[in-house]
């Protein structure tokens, strides 16, 4: 046996000396081929599917990009209904979409085409993806061992997530290239122009703001002081452009919510992360998630905060052993995603950088595992699978592969001191917010008007018949009409938004925005009759109310004209106060690190009912009846 095997070592040795190249030269054609045709497959499919189709999520940039152009207020962004509202005077019809939770700055690579009409701008937008790509594989291909090809391939076996992209004309093609870039630089030892890198992608996504803790654990010091200065130039550009107040608007009021993972639908199990699947698990929702694991608020607000700490101080207790610095980096990074609040199918193109990094310095059986965990975690979930969360337990297999040769994870004494850590630093976290959650509404107020899967009500107008309120259908914001124990749908070519009753039996007011027009429409929500008053010219566009309007807020009173009710910031949110026409010290009427806004009054003076998102998305409420028995007294 052991003399067949040499014979065939000598023929492999002397075919070699012969062909010195053939092998090599083969398997180099074939790897370009592939590559050739599996670009070929790209831009045939998903390269076309967005070229052709005007999906979200590129007319959210577009618009922020268009309203930067027209210097419109920043804190206006951030409202649901005033941003549906611009898209569609920026020329985006039948099509839902929102800016949160996007940084001040993350439109300003898409305001020089923002002048297009948004398909022409959203093709000049792929195509510049295109570059980016080919950019951070050429990249890529300079700080491993890989070739151009090798790298393509592995970059279209991630189909999904590319898909997603081009598609939706997403951003993290080119996030992908500002972070491949980074560490490029650091790895060829130009460390000030890594952090300069590492800065601008934390001030458009926030994703390179954890590597500044990085860089220190690391002692990198040019890479932490190149990225502290392009952060401050980032928010010098973004107070020059919406004013310090706007900053601090999404400072505290937006930053915070979304770091916890309160953005769209927290409770969605397609969002795929570890903060979604303790939500789901632990919190109650009548709407989102009326059937948790187990009902345990308290115990998600402990969890979330613990789970994350040990995610990222893990990988940071081994950045100073022996392991590489691309293996080190690859962890780190892998930790970020994996501790992500908000991820989604197009996110884990981010992956292409440490799965390269990793691959680069591995065995060929490790490499196989690397790579199937790649595809997996980008491969379209079927409906049924999602709500195990797959791509969490596979971005945790990456985690521990690409630690697991960390011998700090062998000290128990060490590993326990870790524990520990992250329960002291989450305690604290819990207790501020288990006391927050007590003061919400849904602690307090009876729940209205509930719909199994309703991600949106507000605007409330009360009838003597029932309650006509503004919700998101399947592509446009619509009325609902809650009466007799049910809801009822009135959906419209164009965004309802508003409504107000003209009197306790209708018609019912609301203004409807189409064709880049806000027209004063009247509905009869009897006889279904639907009655045009008057156009308005999209410049001069006003609503009733504005719910998360910064500015002073209208005071309501009641029928029977003995209460005030208005909305005021109070503690860094909106709440709800109730005050007597008499005189007398303001009631606060709702609490809660959230906001509680547009109340409208129950026509006998009961009750107030109003809007809130606590417990839900930012911006995206539900509806509660607070009733005033209990303060008749005061």
């Amino acid at each position: 046996m052991h003399g067949g095997h040499n014979e065939s070592n000598l023929r492999q040795q002397a075919f070699g000396k012969r062909f010195p190249r053939f092998g090599a030269g083969w398997r180099k054609a074939i790897t370009a081929g592939l590559a050739l045709i599996a670009l070929a497959v790209f831009m045939a499919t998903a390269f076309r599917a967005g070229w052709n189709r005007a999906e979200t999520d590129f007319p959210n940039y577009y618009t922020a990009a268009v309203l930067v152009r027209k210097r419109a207020p920043l804190h206006n962004y951030y409202q649901w209904t005033w941003f549906q509202r611009r898209m569609n005077y920026a020329g985006v019809e039948n099509q839902l979409g929102g800016y949160i939770p996007q940084t001040p700055l993350t439109m300003l690579p898409v305001v020089p085409v923002a002048s297009f009409q948004v398909q022409a701008a959203k093709r000049i937008w792929l195509l510049l993806n295109l570059v980016f790509l080919g950019l951070a594989v050429w990249l890529l291909s300079r700080i491993t061992r890989f070739s151009v090809a090798e790298l393509s391939l592995l970059a279209f076996a991630g189909y999904g997530t590319l898909y997603s992209n081009f598609l939706l004309g997403q951003y993290y093609v080119f996030l992908l290239l500002l972070l491949v870039f980074g560490f490029y630089c650091l790895n060829r030892g130009k460390e000030s122009w890594g952090g300069v890198l590492f800065g601008a992608a934390f001030a458009l996504k926030l994703y390179g703001g954890p590597f500044a803790l990085y860089f220190v654990v690391r002692r990198r010091w040019g890479a932490l002081t190149g990225m502290i200065l392009a952060f401050g130039a980032a928010v010098a550009i973004a107070v020059l452009i919406f004013g310090w107040n706007e900053i601090l608007y999404f400072a505290t009021q937006i930053l915070p919510r979304s770091l916890e993972g309160q953005t769209l639908d927290p409770y969605n199990s397609w969002n795929g992360t570890i903060s979604t699947f303790l939500r789901r698990s632990f919190v109650m929702e009548p709407e989102l998630n009326p059937h948790p694991l187990w009902n345990a608020p308290g115990l998600f607000f402990f969890l979330q905060p613990f789970i994350t700490v040990l995610i990222l101080v893990f990988p940071f207790l081994g950045l100073r052993e022996s392991i590489t610095e691309k293996r080190r980096f690859a962890w780190f990074y892998i930790a970020l995603v994996l501790a992500s609040p908000n991820t989604a199918s197009y996110t884990f193109v981010l992956l292409l950088l440490p799965v390269a990094l990793l691959l680069d310095e591995t065995r060929w059986r490790e490499g196989i595992l690397l790579i199937s965990c790649y595809v997996l975690l980008i491969l379209p979930l079927l409906p049924a699978s999602s709500s195990f969360f797959p791509r969490v337990w596979l971005l945790l297999v990456l985690f521990v592969y690409a630690g697991y040769r960390s011998k700090w994870l062998t000290n128990a004494r060490q590993v326990v001191g870790t524990i520990a850590l992250a329960a002291a630093v989450a305690i604290p976290f819990a207790w501020r917010r288990e006391n927050a959650y007590l003061q919400e509404p849904g602690r307090h107020w009876e729940r209205i008007a509930v719909q199994r899967g309703a991600i949106y009500s507000s605007s409330p107008a009360v009838l003597r018949s029932g309650i006509v309120y503004e919700s998101i259908g399947r592509v446009h914001y619509v009325l609902r009409w809650f009466h007799d124990g049910h809801n009822e749908e009135f959906a419209f070519p164009g965004e309802a938004f508003h409504p107000i009753a003209q009197s306790p039996d209708g018609p019912i007011e609301f203004e409807l925005v189409a064709h880049r027009t806000s027209t004063t429409m009247l509905l009869d929500v009897f006889t279904k009759k639907l009655l045009r008053i008057s156009p308005t010219a999209p410049e001069r566009a006003g609503v009733p109310y504005r719910p998360l309007d910064s500015g002073r807020f209208k005071q309501l009173i009641s029928p029977d004209r003995h209460w005030l009710v208005s909305t005021k910031w109070s503690g860094g949110s909106q709440q709800i106060w109730l005050k007597r026409t008499t005189g007398g010290p303001a009631i606060q009427l709702t609490g809660g690190n959230c906001n509680s806004f547009s109340p409208s009054w129950d026509l006998n003076s009961s009750a107030v009912i109003f809007a809130s998102d606590c417990d839900r998305g930012i911006g995206l409420p539900a509806l509660y009846r607070a009733r005033l028995d209990k303060f008749q007294g005061q």
